[in-house]
């Protein structure tokens, strides 16, 4: 039953968190979620499978409307 969309969205690729239009890289697929960190870095959140979708360009950070403006900008190490 945890299988979903995620399980299509492999690691270090991008998704989009459908619930807020947020874009994130998959970082994880952990306790029934997709793990999501911002493209410039910062927290990641838990998203439900069934709320997740590859980005139009999963290997690129961009996406049209993606991101909460709440990066920094600055470069994670």
């Amino acid at each position: 039953m945890d299988r979903g969309v995620s399980d299509e969205i492999p690691l270090s690729t991008y998704a989009v968190d459908m619930r807020t239009g947020r874009l994130g890289q998959v970082m994880d697929h952990h306790a029934g979620y997709v793990q999501l960190r911002p493209p410039r870095g910062g927290l990641e959140w838990n998203c439900p499978p069934e709320h997740a979708r590859p980005a139009a360009d999963p290997t690129a950070p961009e996406e049209a409307g993606a991101g909460s403006g709440a990066e920094s900008g600055r470069p994670r190490p």
